[in-house]
């Protein structure tokens, strides 16, 4: 980019030596305030000495503020972020590189970078002379707690004169953008989908296997065992063909988000709704990684943008880009104002889902009907409540522990076939996780044996 543009013509110098006269320093300001001091004391005391001294004050700082203004400079900038998405808590570095394009060498350069208060200061650094063609590279680091996306720029250089008379400004026009995603908590390999993998003991066949009249042939691909070569349909067909191969069914997980404002109690990143956020966020990329078709849905029926029918496929080559996308969604996510579930449960495909994880706030009767029928609609279902009131008992936000709302809840969920539990403030989602297999585990073992006696 051109820090200074082209010559300016008789309609803009006004402007421009407004701007130049803006940039004057205290140092310059001082001296033009000395020079017509001294030049109307010479006047009235008739010391023409005097008068030469006043001039060349006033005159100095108007003579750098011309020269600064008209100075053409060419320099070019750049910034890359690494890494471009980090999680909160996090830091990533900045690093910004100037080019001098011009013919000539620049002076002495103050490099300034704009960012969001809660990145941190305000980055300076100042640039010696830079040579014609060469280059001066800088880094800083920036750090939140809070999730979101932060805008970093433009970058502005601040031009001065060899005397410090005068300072001007000149900013870049482009930004970049660092997204602070959430936490992301490893998880340990638990069944609680009561399956290892992504493809389950229980799929689907997409053929039937009754004899050669129900095989359904394709053409032959470089890689294909040869074993599986159809020689019937090789023949019909003048080609080589081959048995096709079974399709499983890929294993579903669907996580849902509780956003509702009224669900929750406090904000900061401590808070019960940012440690929900952490745990969609903790359990879509474990169970992506598993080979899961995953899904992220909210309370409101969002989910993210560019996520299919079927969600988004673990194992395969997009599933890194699924993830990006997943965690900027959930980077920015904030509460809504909904007060049930009803627009989720009409977004289930009923009976498909597989592996149900909620993370849920305060629940009252209603809402726990309603995931009641979410449960019976899909397969499997685990719920983490953060209730307000065991979240707000060590702060004292609540009365005492004498209430039990968030034990009716439980209850509820618990009879509506969830595997529920209490999250208390500051609990390890990884520990959680072992719970609620274990949880589950022993639910199907109770049932079990009910059932033999």
């Amino acid at each position: 980019m051109t820090t200074a543009g082209p010559a300016p013509t008789p309609d803009q110098d006004k402007g421009g030596l407004r701007t130049a006269l803006a940039g004057l320093t205290t140092r310059g300001r001082s001296f033009l305030a000395a020079g017509v001091a001294a030049a109307i004391c010479a006047y009235v005391l008739g010391q023409s000495d005097l008068l030469r001294v006043g001039l060349l004050l006033a005159v100095l700082p108007l003579i750098c503020a011309t020269v600064l203004y008209r100075t053409r400079y060419r320099v070019a900038g750049s910034r890359r972020l690494s890494p471009a998405r980090v999680p909160a808590g996090s830091e990533a570095r900045v690093h910004l590189r100037m080019d001098n394009v011009s013919r000539m060498p620049t002076g002495l350069l103050m490099l300034q970078d704009r960012v969001p208060y809660v990145l941190g200061p305000r980055p300076r650094f100042v640039l010696d002379r830079v040579e014609a063609g060469g280059r001066r590279e800088v880094s800083y680091r920036v750090r939140s707690d809070l999730r979101g996306r932060y805008p970093l720029g433009p970058l502005q250089l601040r031009l001065t004169d060899p005397f410090g008379m005068c300072e001007l400004t000149r900013s870049f026009s482009t930004y970049d953008t660092l997204t602070v995603i959430p936490r992301v908590d490893a998880l340990p390999p638990v069944r609680l989908s009561g399956e290892a993998k992504g493809y389950g003991d229980g799929r689907q066949r997409s053929l039937a296997l009754a004899g050669d009249d129900d095989v359904i042939p394709r053409g032959y691909r470089h890689g294909d065992d040869l074993r599986r070569v159809h020689w019937r349909s090789t023949a019909r067909y003048g080609e080589l063909m081959v048995r096709r191969e079974e399709q499983p069914e890929r294993a579903r997980c669907t996580v849902l988000l509780d956003t509702r404002a009224v669900g929750y109690l406090g904000t900061g990143p401590d808070s019960a709704f940012e440690w929900a956020v952490s745990g969609a966020a903790s359990v879509l990329l474990h169970m992506l990684e598993r080979g899961f078709s995953v899904r992220l849905l909210t309370d409101t029926g969002g989910s993210v943008p560019g996520e299919g029918a079927e969600g988004f496929a673990g194992s395969s080559q997009e599933s890194a880009d699924a993830a990006g996308l997943m965690m900027d969604t959930l980077a920015v996510i904030d509460h809504s104002d909904g007060i049930g579930f009803s627009p989720a449960y009409d977004m289930l495909r009923g009976g498909q889902e597989g592996l149900l994880v909620a993370f849920l706030g305060d629940l009252e009767e209603e809402q726990i009907a309603e995931l009641g029928r979410m449960r019976r609609r899909g397969g499997r279902a685990v719920a983490f409540l953060l209730d307000s009131e065991v979240w707000g008992r060590e702060t004292g936000d609540v009365p005492g522990p004498g209430a039990s709302a968030g034990e009716d809840s439980l209850r509820g969920l618990h009879e509506a076939g969830w595997t529920a539990l209490s999250v208390p403030r500051g609990a390890s989602l990884a520990d959680m996780w072992r719970q609620a297999d274990r949880q589950r585990t022993g639910a199907v073992a109770g049932s079990g044996a009910e059932g033999r006696s």
